[in-house]
């Protein structure tokens, strides 16, 4: 976060922010509470206005009893006992807008122009889509007709969520409509994982300390380990998980992006551009696989069957609503990816990410590469292999394990661990990933945002893996709710004389607990 001179956080530039979707989850659970911590911690600045536009009927009045309903209910700080709440309420006004009769823009125009007018926003708009990908190309033309673009004077910037688009056809597609109507630099595609505090943390652990970045490369890194796990099921979403499953849903963006942090070269500035361009050498530099046979070899899809959750029995994947019963898509997927540039050869990347899993955590894994066996220590004991955790959510920290030796004995050595809470250190109210995000792109800076040339890259990898999968439907294999997914996940490693090191302080027994499931052969 940029710093003022006194001390107080840089202020976003004043501006009229539009959320399409306002009546929806998004808006109500991530970015009404965004922008309410971002008024009281002083970094928004004081000549704001928010139009809300959805389809349903809301007068202002309505439309602000949500707003404090929301934050009530979901912000970092809470309105109750605000002296200030009224004033900042004054600033949302709704509107309903049916988004395919360009006339109502027009008329969200004449209000954006008294809002401009009323709040001196200096004609800054930031419109941000909180609606699904097939309707962003259909706003961006009407935004253009309506004469919403045509300010004179200030910025106009367009967010949009993920996924952006289906594949990567549907991607250039959609890209092509809103480039009509914005530049590349006026886009801002959200990956709200690139938004929370230990991924920004990654950079600075990785390029200010010199006890690491010397040691970052094939010469001491074994491997390093990414997982996103869920607990939960696909709840109500089952008709569009079916048509996305785990690879498009997590894989294209969170994972790739989480790839491109741990791997890419130190920027020559820290500049937005500069890192982006970092990012996009990295996955350049991904190895594609050749063959529906490479692909069988180094990703595993899986999907759950019923199981249990807490001690309560859950059902599985095609038990779930709006689930076809003989469904194939995968609510799990694990892949060994390699990045083929100098620093990395040779160096696998294991990702993993599904559905019903037994903990809910992003956790990244560096191993390091073990000491020589004929040192004298290791001829002693079994030395365990240093290791540095990212840990992401929902406890934020970084853990550093070493070998040393056991108090009170001569030579026996035993692995210890110093552990960094990021959590604990600042307090309950951490700074949410939507808030930087929001906070960012309304001071107009695109790090943590993604490029079209990152989207394009990631979907022509996910893509080769897609079309594997069609050529074989047979090849998905089924894991019990509550489990760590397949035996083929957990054999992917141990080919490579590696295993999935336990996350979010799982204790080694319940890693020892995705062998036990019998389940090693694919259904068919």
């Amino acid at each position: 976060m940029t710093i003022n001179a006194i001390g107080a956080p840089e202020r976003s530039e004043g501006a009229v922010y539009f959320i399409f979707g306002a009546t929806g989850d998004l808006a109500r659970r991530k970015l009404f509470p965004a922008l309410y911590s971002m008024y009281r911690e002083g970094k928004l600045a004081e000549n704001f206005a928010v139009v809300g536009l959805a389809r349903r009927g809301r007068t202002n009045e309505q439309f602000r009893t949500d707003l404090y309903n929301s934050i009530q209910e979901f912000a970092r700080h809470k309105a109750d006992g605000d002296d200030n709440w009224v004033a900042f309420a004054s600033h949302f006004h709704y509107m309903s807008l049916d988004i395919n009769h360009v006339d109502e823009f027009v008329k969200l125009r004449n209000l954006a122009d008294q809002l401009d007018d009323q709040f001196k926003t200096d004609g800054n708009r930031l419109f941000y889509l909180a609606l699904a990908p097939e309707l962003f190309g259909n706003v961006s033309f009407n935004l253009k007709s309506g004469g919403l673009l045509d300010s004179r004077q200030g910025w106009n910037r367009l967010v949009i969520e993920k996924p952006f688009g289906y594949d990567l056809a549907s991607a250039q597609q959609l890209n092509d409509q809103i480039r009509q109507v914005f530049r590349e630099e006026e886009v801002y595609r959200i990956d709200h994982y690139l938004g929370k505090e230990m991924v920004q943390n990654i950079e600075v652990v990785r390029f200010a300390n010199a006890f690491f970045e010397p040691l970052w490369n094939n010469k001491y890194i074994a491997n390093l380990q990414i997982t996103l796990s869920e607990t939960v099921g696909v709840e109500e979403r089952g008709g569009y998980y079916d048509h996305s499953g785990a690879l498009r849903d997590m894989g294209q963006n969170h994972m790739l992006q989480m790839v491109t942090m741990m791997a890419m070269e130190p920027p020559s500035r820290l500049h937005p551009e500069d890192i982006r361009d970092e990012k996009v050498k990295v996955l350049r530099s991904l190895r594609a696989y050749k063959s529906d046979e490479d692909v069988q070899q180094n990703v595993v899809r899986g999907q759950y069957s019923s199981g249990t959750h807490k001690g309560k029995s859950v059902p599985g994947y095609r038990d779930e609503d709006a689930v076809p019963d003989d469904s194939h898509t995968e609510t799990y997927f694990a892949a060994r990816v390699y990045v083929d540039n100098f620093r990395w050869a040779g160096v696998p990347f294991y990702v993993r990410t599904g559905k019903r899993l037994p903990a809910k955590t992003t956790e990244v894994v560096v191993e390091f590469k073990n000491m020589p066996d004929n040192i004298y220590f290791a001829q002693k004991t079994q030395l365990e292999p240093n290791l540095l955790v990212f840990r992401v959510s929902p406890n934020e920290g970084i853990y550093l394990k070493m070998n040393a030796k056991r108090p009170g004995s001569q030579w026996s050595i035993v692995p210890i661990a110093m552990d960094f809470s990021q959590s604990a250190e600042v307090g309950i109210n951490t700074p949410e990933a939507y808030e930087r995000l929001l906070y960012d792109a309304s001071r107009g800076d695109h790090t943590y945002f993604t490029r079209w040339d990152e989207v394009a890259l990631a979907w022509k990898f996910v893509d080769r893996i897609e079309q594997a999968w069609k050529s074989q439907e047979n090849e998905l294999y089924m894991y019990p709710a509550g489990t760590w997914g397949p035996v083929a996940a957990q054999q992917l490693l141990e080919r490579d004389g590696y295993r999935w090191w336990p996350v979010n302080g799982q204790r080694e027994a319940e890693v020892v607990e995705m062998s036990s499931v019998k389940d090693a052969a694919p259904i068919k």
